[in-house]
């Protein structure tokens, strides 16, 4: 296969899959680890992926580009340990958290397995997923029914009416976007929703979202950044963001 060709192919399945992974694709294409590496370099200088740890990604399209769940994964991984370990930390034994869904609450799901006596609501497979893995008895999980998202988020109706009548002590919730002007914003409106039915069921709103989340901007506002008790990131957010709400500053 010529190189054109196979840029071609890798293209059409970062275009399909969100993202790839430079290991699958020398299983895939039967080509060295670095003709891949060389190929997504050729792709990423031409603006068509986003180069990412192992692999790449492909770029925003707009407000409602959706990336999928694999793909966003591979984003800024270091930074979301760093904000999961500083998440992790304001959980008490015995108290019920809700997660919200995406990649960086994935993060903290796995630093509050070992967290005896919680009480999880969420509306993220994968979330439920890692704490029915740990399978601890004296952890309790909810998760809600919905329509699947790209980004593996249960949303809709369904959703909305199993967060009702719940009440928890508090969210961690992942954005897709942030901005003094538009708030915590998502690209998806049935998302919006029914974070919105998350932030109603909690006492304490905690977002944790990376750097590159500020001025990024989904279709859909999900609420003000005032909404927010406390705001877990890893750089100094825009002039003026300390006036409005609680920032606490990973080390990464």
């Amino acid at each position: 296969m010529l190189a054109p060709q196979r840029q071609q192919a890798i293209l059409a399945q970062v275009r399909r899959a969100g993202g790839v992974r430079v290991a699958d694709l020398v299983a895939e294409l039967g080509v060295s680890d670095m003709t891949i590496r060389r190929d997504l370099e050729v792709l990423a200088e031409r603006g068509l992926v986003i180069k990412v740890h192992g692999g790449a990604t492909a770029p925003p399209s707009g407000v409602a580009d959706e990336p999928g769940f694999a793909a966003k994964a591979e984003r800024q991984r270091a930074e979301k340990a760093a904000l999961a370990e500083a998440a992790a930390a304001h959980v008490q034994p015995g108290s019920a958290v809700a997660l919200s869904a995406g990649t960086t609450t994935v993060r903290i799901a796995q630093r509050l397995v070992d967290v005896p006596g919680l009480t999880v609501v969420t509306n993220s497979i994968p979330v439920a997923d890692v704490f029915y893995r740990a399978g601890r008895p004296d952890q309790t999980v909810v998760l809600t029914g919905g329509t699947r998202t790209p980004s593996d988020a249960l949303v809709g109706p369904i959703a909305i009416a199993s967060l009702r009548d719940l009440h928890v002590d508090q969210l961690f919730l992942g954005v897709h976007g942030m901005s003094t002007e538009a708030g915590l914003t998502t690209p998806n409106l049935l998302e919006a929703e029914t974070d919105r039915a998350l932030i109603a069921a909690t006492r304490r709103l905690v977002v944790v979202a990376d750097h590159t989340k500020w001025q990024t901007l989904g279709i859909a506002s999900i609420a003000p950044l005032t909404a927010a008790h406390l705001l877990i990131t890893d750089a100094e957010p825009p002039t003026g963001v300390r006036d409005l709400l609680t920032v606490e500053l990973t080390d990464q």
